[in-house]
């Protein structure tokens, strides 16, 4: 009898282990949306955000994201007179590798490895563009290179909105700026994307009045000296065809550096974008100087952005181009947020007008608006 119940003990042992051993691996399953094919992106910045700050916090980024369906992630990478990634280019410059905060740190290679392993694309972007500072952030590079300031009528360096300014007309200045992108394609081979946005390429139109510019412009059109920076049209074409040739050439050199780096860009609205900053981004887009372009239509009602978006694929953009077309859609600015209704009424119109992706500006609106992106993906 005791041999017959050891023997039924031993064989329901196996059963009984196994039992033990599958209730003790069992995972919960992933919520994650699947990733899409299309672009859900998002601009990550270091203002009004803390993420950067540690590796910890750029983890978990990365996880809201995943967890969010957001397969793009627009990473800022130079503002205020600073890179966020150690650069050699601004030590040798201005003796400013990184951002002081983040000394002895790589965020981007951070960024890079943490979105990678979860199916997140990054791209590289370069906010501050020509602007050489705001409000004394990145007073150093006038200071240092007082040659290097954009000048209106007045002959003093052109402050708008804040922003101090770069001459962007200036050889030299577009050096050092293709320097900086050169120097982030280069020294991270995975990275998916560079993206450029309102002041990159950019010049506020009050800009110009340098000696040298204003020589060039009298040399090749013949023409009297400029008058009024906004009225005068060929005055204002003139500049913009200048920052059209830097479009040009930043996609040109880039590609040239690594064919597969996507070349994005983030411009205001259009004609606002030119007769303001002379951004000619059509021109940008028909001429294939791009493969993202992403207009900022922040607005405030859906009346309002569907009108933008409109006059975007009706007038500015070749229905051959439309699929480099990813909207700037307003998540968070300051204490304002969109409803909820509000948000998918502007994904609607995107999907109406057969646009199958978007970028939100920014981050930290993704965990405010919860309900929102667990059914956005489901388009």
């Amino acid at each position: 009898m005791r041999k017959r119940v050891l023997f039924c003990l031993l064989c329901a042992l196996p059963a009984l282990f196994g039992q033990c051993r599958s209730t003790t691996v069992a995972q919960p399953a992933r919520t994650d949306p699947p990733v899409s094919r299309h672009v859900r992106g998002v601009w990550l910045t270091n203002v009004g955000s803390q993420v950067l700050g540690t590796s910890a916090g750029i983890r978990q980024a990365v996880k809201t994201c995943r967890q969010s369906g957001i397969n793009h992630i627009f990473v800022v990478m130079w503002n205020k007179g600073r890179t966020l990634y150690p650069s050699a280019v601004m030590k040798n410059t201005f003796g400013i590798e990184i951002d002081e905060s983040l000394q002895g740190r790589d965020p981007l290679r951070e960024l890079l490895d943490a979105a990678h392993a979860d199916s997140i694309k990054v791209y590289a972007w370069m906010e501050y563009g020509f602007a050489a500072e705001n409000n004394g952030f990145g007073e150093h590079i006038l200071r240092m290179k007082p040659q290097w300031a954009a000048l209106g009528q007045d002959g003093k360096v052109v402050v708008k909105n804040g922003f101090k300014w770069m001459n962007a007309l200036d050889p030299e200045v577009q050096d050092f700026m293709l320097s900086l992108l050169k120097e982030v394609a280069t020294n991270y081979p995975d990275l998916d994307g560079i993206q450029g946005d309102d002041r990159l390429p950019a010049l506020p139109t009050e800009c110009g009045y340098n000696p040298a510019v204003l020589a060039a412009y009298k040399q090749e059109t013949g023409g009297s000296m400029p008058t009024d920076p906004k009225t005068d049209v060929a005055w204002v074409n003139w500049r913009a065809n200048r920052l059209n040739g830097f479009a040009k050439r930043l996609y040109t050199e880039l590609k040239a550096i690594r064919p597969t780096l996507q070349i994005a860009m983030a411009p205001s609205i259009y004609p606002f974008a030119k007769t303001e900053y002379l951004q000619d981004w059509p021109t940008w887009v028909q001429n294939g100087w791009v493969d993202l372009i992403s207009p900022q239509i922040y607005r405030y009602n859906i009346d309002a952005y569907r009108n933008e978006l409109t006059k975007i694929t009706t007038q500015q953009i070749s229905a051959d181009k439309r699929r480099l077309l990813v909207p700037g859609v307003l998540l968070k600015v300051g204490s304002y947020k969109p409803d909820e209704s509000f948000l998918q009424a502007m994904i609607n119109e995107n999907r109406r007008q057969q646009l199958n992706g978007e970028v939100f500006f920014y981050y930290e609106g993704l965990t405010e608006q919860p309900r929102f992106f667990n059914t956005y993906f489901t388009y």
